[in-house]
């Protein structure tokens, strides 16, 4: 079966859209630099990122169900985890944001990938991979937040206040 090319696919469009939005849809008058709403969310302090990291995931996610092999979904992957790390860092982090663009780079990797004729088809297999160690992590991190509530629970009953 042929594979369609990037522009004929509406899904991988949609992608791309949605990737400008959030990297590159405004541009700073009288120049060529541009920006999109993932740097102004990441204005807000700990909560910025996480729609943005979503939306990510989002698009990495329908990249991978249309021909992003392996290596690519992890390479995308990398961007964005880079991106929300160092998005995460107050002032650096901004303006990392609004100089990164990761969802502009993962569009771009996807359009190399169609253009060599690397498309492989679904990613269902990767995908229940990166489910599971995502449950994983998060399992951890709500583990070890429950368990630090706990110890600082423990040492204010302590304290002679």
């Amino acid at each position: 079966m042929p594979v369609p090319a990037f522009e004929q696919d509406d899904r991988l469009r949609w992608v791309e859209r949605v990737s400008r939005l959030l990297d590159s849809q405004f541009r700073v008058p009288g120049t060529n630099w541009r920006f999109g709403l993932d740097p102004l969310m990441g204005l807000l302090p700990v909560v910025g990122g996480l729609p943005s990291l979503a939306i990510s995931g989002l698009l990495i996610l329908t990249m991978m169900r249309h021909g992003a092999s392996g290596n690519l979904v992890v390479r995308m992957v990398f961007n964005v985890v880079l991106d929300t790390l160092i998005g995460a860092i107050p002032i650096v982090g901004n303006i990392f944001d609004f100089a990164y663009k990761a969802n502009d780079r993962n569009v771009a990797l996807l359009r190399a990938h169609y253009a060599e004729g690397r498309y492989q088809g679904s990613g269902k297999g990767l995908l229940l991979v990166l489910l599971l160690v995502l449950l994983a992590v998060g399992g951890l991190f709500v583990w070890a937040a429950w368990m630090l509530g706990a110890a600082l629970w423990h040492w204010g009953e302590s304290v002679q206040w």
